[in-house]
């Protein structure tokens, strides 16, 4: 019996014992757990109660994927948008550069004159970095350029092993680490895309090709990133259930038993079943630095992690934005609606039309006398966004004079309130328009008129009429 060694963590400075190492197992026929992804039933989840630790790192940061990933599900942006929007990722980010890279294609002129122009602009963050296919052709392209780190799509389970790629694992290993040495003699930092994890035979075939990746980082002293990618939404974070679905598993299998540590290993979630956003918390809560987003979720069929959601659980882990500006991302939103023209949905949380917008009158009401009752932050701090009222039959009065103070941005002592002649008089209109058939909200345009025509009526002063 060999003798395995005793280190101390570092993170949570415990004596720990030094793992088993994990060979490639070159399998006949694909693992393609059908236990768990019986293709005409809906996949399971199960469990065996092995409850790994949580390993928050000691930094964590957002990285984004809008231009890659982002351009698989839509019309591709514009030169001039690319550019555009990575200037918006520089301001949310912030100074100490919470949204740590960004990455492009490479493939079309119109992406390398976007990241030329994006290289332009000398900002430290985001990082441009470029995505490409395990491909030595590809790799020209990033050498062409000049990055300094690219990702590399390996991918991991045996559905594309076997069935894509037409390789066994052995030489399906032997072909990524072809492309990744051939990256590390030129001197640029790859960050392997380990597609379909959640679906990978993790002890058989991850493990034993992130050794190796690790061999490669120490052998060449220069970084490799694992990218885990959960791309069809297959990730759960319930503590106890059994990979390849547990991200948790994953995450600490990674750390535990291949070696990558924290600063290396980033998550890229997809939202399949709901999930890539607490998956993508989970992956922060057991040790991967990196959460890989793409702006208000857009990407390959239901989407990726949204980044601004991202953002906000940065807050909520950390207690703090460490300097993010959270009011650019309702300048990229109204960005995107204006300029881009992709209408974001109206319940979309932070960034839809209706997210902070209540429609019952009793809620109105409570708005009316403290808007913390029924707004989830100060959104009017940071997002440049105070709750709105939508005037229907549910209003009531206190929903009206809320929409009011809070459409003309009136200050304290120049309110209106339930008593107010004004909102009474318009109150009267709306329960009319209601009485007569009508089933949908008021909209903005309206309730403007009907308050010209009301001030006019009472004899007073539009203005005057709203202090």
């Amino acid at each position: 019996m060999i003798d395995r060694k005793v280190y101390l963590n570092e993170h949570s400075n415990l004596l720990q014992l030094e793992e088993h190492m994990y060979p490639l197992v070159d399998v006949d026929t694909p693992n393609v757990f059908r236990n768990l992804f019986c293709y005409d039933e809906i996949p399971k989840v199960a469990f065996n109660d092995r409850i790994v630790p949580h390993n928050m790192p000691d930094e964590i940061w957002i990285t984004d994927t809008t231009f890659r990933d982002g351009q698989q599900s839509r019309a591709p942006y514009s030169t001039e948008q690319i550019v555009r929007l990575y200037e918006y990722l520089h301001r949310l980010g912030g100074a100490k550069g919470k949204i740590r890279q960004s990455e492009f294609f490479l493939y079309s002129k119109k992406d390398r004159d976007a990241v030329y122009k994006c290289l332009e602009t000398g900002y430290k963050f985001p990082e441009v970095t470029s995505w490409i296919r395990a491909s030595k052709k590809d790799f020209e392209l990033v050498k062409e350029i000049g990055l300094k780190e690219t990702g590399i799509l390996v991918s991991c389970s045996d559905y594309h092993i076997f069935y894509k790629l037409k390789m066994t694992r052995k030489q399906c290993m032997e072909h990524y680490l072809s492309v990744v040495r051939e990256c590390l003699e030129t001197g640029i930092s790859p960050r392997c895309h380990l597609e379909d994890i959640t679906r990978a035979d993790i002890y058989g075939f991850v493990i034993p090709f992130c050794l190796e990746l690790m061999r490669l980082k120490d052998e060449y002293n220069i970084p490799v990133k694992i990218r885990v990618c959960d791309t069809m939404g297959y990730g759960v974070s319930y503590p106890g259930a059994v990979i390849p679905r547990s991200i948790p598993g994953i995450i600490y299998g990674l750390q535990a038993h291949a070696g990558v540590p924290s600063e290396l290993l980033e998550f890229h979630g997809h939202n399949d079943f709901y999930k890539a956003v607490s998956n993508s918390s989970t992956a922060w809560l057991y040790g991967a630095s990196g959460v890989n987003c793409s702006l208000f979720g857009i990407g390959e069929r239901t989407g990726n992690t949204p980044l601004e959601a991202m953002v906000f659980e940065y807050a909520q882990l950390r207690g703090t934005l460490d300097g993010m500006d959270t009011t650019v991302i309702t300048e990229m939103a109204e960005y995107y609606e204006r300029e881009v023209g992709y209408a974001i949905p109206p319940q979309t949380p932070f960034v839809g039309k209706s997210f902070n917008v209540t429609r019952a009158g009793i809620h109105a009401d409570g708005l009316l006398k403290n808007e913390e009752i029924y707004n989830v932050f100060d959104t009017g701090r940071f997002l440049s966004r105070p709750p709105l009222v939508a005037v229907s039959n549910t209003s009531g009065l206190a929903g009206i004079a809320h929409w009011i103070n809070t459409y003309f941005r009136l200050t304290e002592g120049r309110q209106v309130d339930k008593s107010s002649e004004l909102v009474n008089k318009v109150k009267d209109w709306v329960d009319q328009e209601y009485e007569g058939g009508r089933v949908t909200v008021l909209t903005d345009e309206e309730l403007l008129k009907v308050i010209d025509d009301s001030c006019k009526k009472l004899g007073i002063d539009f203005m005057q009429g709203l202090a």
